[in-house]
Formats: structure tokens, sequence, C-alpha cells
């Protein structure tokens, strides 16, 4: 199975990862393209749904319930917006402008409320340090939903982002737990691309994918670090999902140190070099 899920930019729907098609049991990913009165309707039967607003302006209806926004105008440009669905609901979208939504459902019993998440109430959190600094834009945290857990991430050009590597293969809480993930990709100038090394501790499995703007990778299993190229900022929207979801990850073991120097040390290269270094 591919771990990379190129966009159809010729199709409305422009990515679909289901659970059989990863490989998984929980996690189902979609993001859609509506032009300007377009419609996109659903069913959550037994799922929780979680609507990310990646562009544009909109109308949701969830049953009774309705709410108009004014979104950004690309993912770079602002924090979401986004809506809660529990299961057994039925919701609208309404493009009142281009818009671009995704998608992430788990199976749910319903016992969370819809709710609008507005940008106000996204938390942003700057992660790492030098050239490991990123952003991330949580929009659904642990107890935000059931099952599933959602965050944008931000990696300036040429910086690491998921880093020290980490995995949430086994369910050995609390130094890990078990979660299907999908990184989306979108990067500023479009032409860009990151790389992401995908590998376990025993190398079975050990692979750098090619990300390009409107890529899915798909996180099976193992250690998932990303790099983007120099001239390009990098966003990814992570959705997880798992039966314990929260933010407990194993770091690979022999890079777990790097958290202690996001502050510089003294033997950090500093250029230019000069002098015997005597």
């Amino acid at each position: 199975m591919p771990h990379v899920i190129p966009a159809n930019v010729t199709s409305p729907l422009r990515t679909s990862v289901t659970p059989e098609l990863a490989g998984w049991q929980y996690l189902s990913f979609r993001v859609h393209a509506l032009a300007e009165g377009q419609r996109y309707r659903g069913e959550s039967l037994g799922c929780e749904v979680a609507l990310v607003f990646l562009s544009g302006d909109a109308e949701v209806k969830v049953n009774g319930q309705a709410w108009s926004l004014t979104g950004r105008r690309d993912v770079f440009a602002g924090l979401p917006y986004a809506t809660y669905v529990p299961p057994d609901h039925s919701y609208q979208v309404t493009a009142k402008s281009g818009l671009e939504l995704a998608v992430g459902m788990a199976p749910a019993k319903g016992i969370l409320a819809p709710r609008l998440i507005t940008p106000d109430e996204v938390k942003v959190e700057i992660r790492g340090g030098h050239n490991v600094t990123r952003q991330i834009s949580h929009i659904l945290d642990p107890g935000d939903a059931e099952k599933l857990l959602c965050v944008e991430v931000y990696t300036p050009s040429g910086n690491w982002s998921s880093y020290p590597p980490h995995q949430h293969d086994v369910h050995n809480p609390p130094e890990e737990v078990e979660l299907e993930e999908v990184y989306h990709y979108r990067f500023q100038p479009q032409d860009g691309w990151a790389m992401q090394r995908l590998y376990t501790d025993d190398r079975s499995l050990n692979e750098v994918v090619l990300a390009k703007h409107g890529d899915t990778v798909l996180i099976r299993r193992g250690y998932h670090p990303v790099v983007t190229a120099p001239g390009y900022d990098c966003y990814y929207l992570n959705f997880l999902a798992g039966e314990m979801p929260t933010w407990e990850a194993k770091d690979d073991p022999q890079l777990a140190w790097v958290r202690g120097s996001w502050e510089g040390q003294e033997d950090r290269l500093r250029l230019p070099l000069t002098g015997t270094g005597r």
C-alpha cells in the first residue's frame, strides 16, 4: 500500500483515505473543493466528524444549528474555523466563496455536543528551537473529541518538524498510545516539497517519501520526522485517531537528547569558524 496519496486536482473530492485503503481501524480523511454556491452534505452515522475549513467562507448546519463563518484566504493566512459533529447527526456545508474543506472521521459513541470551533479558540504553541522551530495550532486536543485529535503545523523554510522523531505504535501508556495518523501537506510557494522519513527501531520500515503540495502521507507505524526544503514554508494538517487519543508518544531513543539542546549549547556549530581551534 502506498505511503503517499497525491491530490486529485481534477475532482471536487481531492483526497480520500478510508480505513480499508490505509489498512487501519479508525481514521477516515477527505479533502473537498467546492465552488461558490455548492453544498456538501453528510450523515455522521456511527462516527464523529471534524470539519476543518482550509480556505473560504461557508455556512454550516448541523441538525438544527447553523453557523456562518468568514474563513481565511488560505492555510498560511490565519487560524482555522472547524466544526465538531457527533455521531448520528446530519450536516451540510454551503460554500459562500471558493472553499476547501478537510474532513476527519472516526467511530464514536456520541457523548459530546455539536460545536463550532473559532480561530480565537485555537490554541497556538511554538515548539522546539533553532532549525526545529515550528508552530502547532491545536484544533482538537484530548477530551475535545472521543477518538479524534487534530492540529495544524507550520514549519518555516528549511526547518525540521515532528522532531525528535516520535512514534505512537503500541498501547503502552504513559510512554505511548496506538494512534493512526495522516499528514496533509501544503507549501508556500506551491511548488515546494518536504521529505518525511518513516522508520522503525528494527528498520523493518526505513523509507523516505517526498511530500508535495496537496499530498497526504499515511503514518501506519514508526517514527516520522519531516524536513522542508529551504525557500518553502510547509503546512500540514494532522488528524489522528485511536481508542485512547492522547499526545503521549515515544521519542527515538537515539535522538531524544535533542530536546535538551533547543537553546544552543557551547558545542553547537557556529559560523564562521576562525582560528586554529586549539
